[in-house]
């Protein structure tokens, strides 16, 4: 077995820079507020005075409650009617009061009067229900100006009358007016001049009610904000929430700006070391795997990245961004010893730059553990939505942990919306992968589960033209998964190459032991053929599997298995039969598979599933200590002929795959207890 060789060279270091420098840019131009603090905590810093004047920004919650109450309460808005004004003066000009003319003057002043306030009808000013009259405003729009006036200035139309009486009996105390401005009708001369215009009134109040201020007081440069030891109370935090903001957003850094480029660099330099020695110590041989290493910078680089833009332009969004992806882009392609600690060093970034990093940072490394392990039981199509529940509920009690506990004080319904969008975005976005997958020549784990599927087309062809063949295939899956799986080998990636793998017999299937059944009760394929004949009738299978394979859109991944199984073996019981019948060794290359020599672990399990499988067939003793024997002469002759050389497989997992395969014979075909059988 060949020990793999890792070289760290410019395809590795490449990259690496352009992490480091993509990271040294996109780092915040700013200083951070370095202060932490907790409600209900002792302040542990010195004691500290506002360097600068800033406003007091109110709370969420006081913004909310002071939207909710300005919603409450909606100013009508009427239209003054000039029209109705000057027809009922003109009336009064020219009633006919009879021997009472004298009140005229009165009468026209009056009702000028009254309709420069406004009229309404007997229901009053349309105001919300419970809210005071003695404070509500209205709008009258007059002339084309909308002005506010309070709603206890405008007259109803009973008021108006009262108003009009008032007036004239003032001047006229000798005769009952109230009886004469009955019987003249000049009550009748008040109408409502003032027209309710719903339509306005709602379109004024929605542009009105967003007109909130969000500050509340003032501190000014040298006022002390907290002492040190004081207990951070309410007010203190919302003070200190303040005093961060202004400072992150308008002070910036005050040294040298070199000194903070510097710190910005070895920030970088950190973060692109841990990712270099996550996979150097986990996996180093992705270092030599140009495309998966490139794949993993990506992946790194798009959680980074979005971490930096959405903390930069809009903060309160980052609860909605599908963090988790990053856990199944990996997920994808890796194994599970590989993913969380990118992950981990992925998210590393919301601990340092936004505000609430620490329950950020933790609230989505859970969701990633919980994505992978929800998503190995539904992965396929609707049954990814369940996945994102599951991913949106460990993101919910992970929040409410935090709130519990003071660390988080934002909106908790707009944070639990934008955690429902972000969840749901892990189903939008997990179809990325199959673009990955293109751009990056990978296979990914979504994409060998469809393989492994046994209705795919290509495979009922194969069980249609060579069962003999298709259900030695399902043999060796079953026996390869279970060595795979000793080893931490890709059980899914050896299940579909052993379902592939011989698919070249189905070109000419008869000429295969196990398919002997199709030929009936005719001549053998073989019958007929001299061994050079049917050697090379037997290698045949290995290219028409590759062709077969590229026609039908197999990934290479899948078509190394095919060229690799047999490796350069040869075809042993025609290349024996060859000899015995006199033939010259030197002359006997025909006899020899053109393939490759197998180089991953997933490749040697194949190989020797494969043989050991279609050899096992031939035993006559079913005891532990045959296989065992059988196992081992099976391995030894593929080290001995050169099969294993460039083999990344350890002495310790080859005898482990041994182990297994060993037990599997003897599961497989164990001793049988004879039935009696009745004699009367």
């Amino acid at each position: 077995m060949k020990k793999p060789e890792v070289n760290i060279n410019y395809r590795v270091v490449v990259p690496l820079v352009l992490i480091f420098v993509i990271l040294t840019l996109v780092f915040p131009r700013s200083a951070k507020f370095a202060y932490d603090y907790r409600k209900g905590s002792p302040w542990t810093h010195e004691t500290l005075l506002a360097q600068f004047d800033f406003p007091i920004l109110k709370t969420e919650e006081q913004i909310r409650e002071e939207r909710s109450k300005n919603k409450s309460v909606v100013i009508p808005y009427y239209r003054y009617r000039k029209d109705v004004v000057d027809n009922s003066l003109k009336a009064a000009g020219s009633l006919d009061l009879g021997g009472y003319s004298s009140i005229r003057p009165q009468v026209v002043s009056s009702l000028e009067n009254i309709y420069s306030h406004g009229v309404v009808t007997d229901e009053g000013v349309k105001l919300d229900k419970g809210e005071d009259p003695t404070s509500a405003v209205v709008y009258i729009q007059k002339d084309k100006r909308a002005a506010k006036r309070p709603a206890s200035e405008v007259y109803k139309e009973a008021d108006a009358r009262a108003k009009l009486l008032s007036d004239v009996s003032a001047k006229h105390t000798k005769f009952n007016v109230d009886s004469v401005l009955r019987a003249t009708r000049v009550y009748d001369l008040i109408t409502p001049n003032l027209e309710y215009d719903s339509r306005t009134t709602d379109l004024v109040n929605s542009e009105s009610s967003p007109r909130l201020s969000t500050t509340q007081g003032f501190v000014s440069a040298g006022q002390l904000i907290v002492s040190e030891g004081e207990i951070v109370t309410s007010e203190i935090a919302q003070i200190l929430d303040s005093y961060k903001v202004e400072y992150e957003n308008n002070m910036g850094y005050g040294g040298p700006k070199i000194l903070f480029w510097l710190g910005n660099a070895l920030l970088a330099l950190v973060l692109t070391l841990l990712f270099f020695l996550v996979i150097y110590f986990l996996n180093k041989r992705i270092f030599s795997d140009t495309r998966r290493f490139w794949y993993l910078v990506l992946v790194f680089l798009i959680a980074v990245l979005t971490t930096m833009i959405v903390n930069k332009f809009a903060p309160k969004f980052m609860y909605m961004v599908p963090f988790t992806l990053t856990a199944l882009y990996l997920e994808a392609f890796f194994k599970n010893k590989m993913n969380l600690p990118i992950c981990v060093v992925s998210f590393m970034p919301l601990l340092i730059f936004p505000a609430n990093g620490v329950p950020l940072f933790v609230m989505f490394t859970v969701a990633s553990v919980v994505a992978v392990f929800a998503f190995k039981f539904f992965n396929q199509g609707w049954q990814q939505f369940i996945t994102a529940v599951i991913v949106f509920i460990s993101l919910l009690v992970t929040y409410f942990a935090f709130r519990f506990i003071g660390m988080v004080s934002d909106d908790p319904y707009q944070a639990l919306l934008f955690m429902f969008i972000g969840s749901m975005l892990n189903v939008a976005g997990y179809p990325l992968i199959y673009l990955f997958e293109k751009m990056f020549g990978l296979v990914s784990n979504s994409r060998l589960r469809e393989l492994c599927d046994t209705n795919n087309p290509l495979l009922r062809e194969l069980e249609r033209k060579a069962p003999g063949t298709f259900q030695h295939s399902l043999q060796v899956m079953n026996m390869a998964d279970a060595a795979a799986r000793a080893i931490e080998a890709n059980s899914l990636l050896v299940r579909a190459g052993a379902l592939y793998h011989d698919i070249g017999k189905m070109l000419n299937p008869t000429c295969f032991i196990e398919n002997d059944s199709l030929s009936g009760n005719g001549p053998h394929y073989h019958d007929g053929l001299s061994p050079k004949e049917s050697a090379a009738a037997i290698i045949k299978h290995v290219p028409d599997g590759v062709e077969l394979a590229r026609e039908n859109n197999l990934p290479e991944l899948i078509i190394d298995f095919i060229r690799t199984h047999h490796g350069t073996s040869n075809t042993r019981y025609f290349y024996n039969k060859y000899l015995n019948e006199g033939g010259d060794p030197t002359d006997a290359d025909c006899f020899f598979y053109k393939g490759v020599k197998p180089r991953s672990k997933e490749q040697v399990i194949l190989m020797l599933c494969d043989s050991i499988e279609a050899a096992a067939r031939t035993l006559k003793d079913n005891s532990p200590e045959t296989f065992s024997e059988f196992v081992e002469n099976i391995v030894e002759g593929k080290i001995i002929i050169g099969q294993l050389d460039e083999a990344d497989i350890s002495i310790r997992q080859l005898n482990l795959v041994k182990e297994v395969l060993k037990g599997y014979l003897s599961q497989m075909y164990h001793e049988r207890v004879v039935y009696p059988t009745r004699t009367n």
